[in-house]
């Protein structure tokens, strides 16, 4: 049996920031607000950076 699970992950950008959510696979989950950053790209990268750990 695989511990695999899946993750949608959603992105409403706009000009001056990005609004990130996720929800787990499982049915009846709740989306969670994970943060809103700005749009400049190294925030960008940053974010990306440590969320991966």
């Amino acid at each position: 049996m695989s511990d695999h699970s899946i993750l949608f992950i959603g992105l409403d950008t706009h000009k001056e920031f990005v609004e990130i959510a996720y929800i787990e696979e499982q049915r009846g989950a709740q989306p969670i607000h994970f943060s809103r950053i700005s749009s400049a790209k190294i925030t960008i990268n940053k974010t990306r950076k440590t969320s991966t750990t």
